[in-house]
This record gives structure tokens, sequence and C-alpha cells, in this order.
């Protein structure tokens, strides 16, 4: 046996901890987009592995017999590749995936999450039309420069990296921050920069969950957008769950 694991996500690096510990043979992938990724108790590769072909080539040179998708919920593209180079190599296919955010309800007084749920970032960008607003984009630095066709708004940009060049934002502020991040300080970081507006991506999980319970407490609305469609696989939500299927 021999495990491919494509991280960047919490859940990754639980998994290659466990991996590790019981000395199970297994390499780690990141994609490459964070300057200063952590380190891992296994042998990683940084980089991309030239599409569907690439992938494919390096699953059978490195005899890898189980391919674990740990990726990030929104990082498509190797998700669709991953299903296309499993089948075409016969490897074992496995996501470990958190499970999306649901919008809660209110309760004991307090309000409820108030969502406007979008399928990508085109609405998302056609969301925010109308009157000037303080805005938080939370969803990365991939598809900053779509926002630019709402230019009346101050974004606030969340970032885990200083960003090498200016954002393509007319007007904007950015904060290098890194997960898991706490219900009091996503709540002050919204009060301090008047906030009145969210747009995140639905990747679920606890480390990105503050930001939605601060905006509860505060009334603010959320745009929230939906995780893209993938091709059928094989899905696990816990760790322990893909040790069980690895056997």
């Amino acid at each position: 046996m021999k495990v491919l694991i494509l991280g960047g996500t919490t859940e990754a690096s639980a998994l290659a901890r466990a991996l590790a510990e019981r000395g199970i043979p297994a390499l780690f992938s990141y994609a490459g987009r964070v300057a200063k990724p952590r380190p891992q108790p296994l042998p990683t590769r940084v980089g991309g592995f030239g599409g569907v072909e690439g992938l494919a080539a390096f699953l059978e040179a490195e005899r890898i017999t189980h391919l674990v998708d740990a990726t990030h919920p929104f990082a498509e593209q190797m998700s669709r590749n991953a299903v296309a180079a499993a089948e075409r190599t016969g490897t074992a296919l496995i996501a470990l995936t958190r499970p999306p955010w649901e919008p809660q309800p209110g309760d004991c007084g307090q309000p409820g999450d108030r969502w406007q749920r979008v399928a990508n970032i085109e609405t998302a960008v056609a969301a925010l039309t109308g009157p000037p607003q303080r805005v938080l984009l939370a969803i990365g630095r991939m598809h900053l420069a779509a926002f630019a066709a709402q230019p009346q708004h101050h974004y606030l940009l969340r970032l885990v990296d200083q960003p090498d060049s200016p954002p393509p934002l007319p007007r904007h502020t950015v904060t290098v921050d890194r997960g898991p991040f706490t219900l009091e300080g996503d709540r002050a970081l919204l009060r301090e920069h008047g906030v009145e507006r969210l747009v995140c991506k639905n990747a679920g999980g606890a480390g990105a969950a503050a930001k939605l319970a601060a905006a509860r407490h505060l009334g603010l609305p959320v745009v929230m957008i939906d995780r893209p469609a993938l091709p059928p696989r094989r899905e696990a939500h816990a760790v322990d769950d893909v040790l069980a299927w690895l056997g």
C-alpha cells in the first residue's frame, strides 16, 4: 500500500499525522498556492501535476495504490483531475471532505443567519449590486478581480499571505491571518472595520466558521457561495473513516 494525499486543508494534515503514526507509506502534495505551507510528517511535494495526464503518470511512477483528495472544497479542477486520473490508472480514490455549513435559525431571542445563497463567483458579484457598503471578502485571492465590477464598495480582504502585488480592487484593506479563528476575534474584526456584509465560500469545517457566528451575532447579511458540483466519488467526513477505508 502507498497513499497519496492531495492536501491543503486541516483535515489533510490530520490524516498525514495519522498515517505517519501508523507507519503507512504515504506522500503529501500541496498545490503551492500558499507561500509557507505547514510542514508535514510525510515526504512532501509542492506544485501542480500537469492536469489529468500528469497526475496519472505520477500515480503510476510512484506506485500509488490509494489516492485521498483532501483539497479545499472549492479546488474544483484538482478534484475533477483526481477522479479522472484514478479511473484511468485504477487507483482507489476517496475524498476527505468537510460537511458544508448550514444556516442556523434564531434561538432564545438571538437572530438567525441571514444568508443569500448563490451558485458561483459571478452571481456573488451580482448580489453586491447596490449602494456602497463595507464588505468582508473571505474567498481567498484567486477571484478578487471579479469584484472590481462592483467598485462602489470598500472591501476587507482576509488573506493567508501578504499579496505580492496590490489587489485589483479600487478600495480595499488587507488583513493577513491564518485560522483557526474565534468568535470573539472575528466579531472584533467586523466591528473594527465597520463591515456591513460578508461574502464567503461554503467551505465547511470549524476553523473558518467563526465569521458566520460573528455575522449572526451582529445581524449581518452573508452572500454564501455554494460548492461546485463534482463527479460522483466516494466521500468520508472524518480521518477515522479514511483509515477504515484503507484497512
